[in-house]
């Protein structure tokens, strides 16, 4: 879930192919149908800038977008089989980023044309789970198959990891950069599961 302007409380209603909308004051809750009955599992929910929700539809293979203002919904297809959009976070200009679970992607949507773009990760197991954007112009992803923090520069094309303190099997999952750039994410794998840090000025 997140939470929008005026308190409201937007959040997904996975396997239901809704998104909500929460009034804290009066409990009333707001559905908002998938205009697609093929988008049965909203995910993920993110809000953009100027106040549009995008979200992930995993299953289904869906990215979508929300106007609160007017409640239109529209959908894209993410075109490769069995992809599963995950994470997803906005960047400054507007563009939103998702990882695609089920193969070895980033996905990216222009905002004005709606126009998914792919970018293949050079390892073909690798598997994106979340994501962060921490300001430096990179795209930050655990790698949830191979135990990786991983960098990808959209400029390039770049990609650079940093074996995690579990290792392979660590399977690290949570992401999220705080107000000095650095990232924080959760190892699945180690029991019980371990916080990790990481600074990119400092590379450790």
């Amino acid at each position: 879930l997140i939470v929008g302007p005026g308190g409201a409380i937007w959040f997904a209603g996975n396997r239901k192919g809704y998104i909500g909308r929460l009034d804290p004051a009066s409990g009333k809750i707001t559905r908002y149908p998938m205009p697609d009955a093929e988008a049965k599992d909203p995910h993920t929910l993110v809000m953009a800038p100027n106040g549009d929700i995008w979200f992930t539809v995993q299953a289904s293979s869906y990215v979508g977008r929300l106007e609160p203002k007017s409640g239109a919904i529209r959908l894209v297809k993410v075109p490769t089989p069995g992809a599963r959009p995950y994470g997803i976070l906005v960047d400054s200009s507007g563009r939103p980023w998702f990882n695609e679970f089920g193969t070895n992607a980033l996905g990216s949507i222009d905002p004005k044309t709606m126009a998914l773009a792919e970018h293949r990760l050079p390892d073909p197991a690798a598997r994106g789970r979340r994501i962060a954007l921490p300001g430096d112009g990179g795209i930050w992803y655990v790698d949830y198959a191979r135990g990786f923090l991983s960098r990808f520069t959209p400029k390039s094309g770049k990609v650079e990891e940093w074996q995690t303190p579990g290792g392979p099997s660590s399977l690290p999952y949570a992401l999220a950069s705080d107000h000095r750039g650095r990232l924080w994410f959760v190892e699945t794998g180690p029991q019980p599961n371990r916080l990790v840090g990481y600074d990119p000025k400092t590379r450790r």
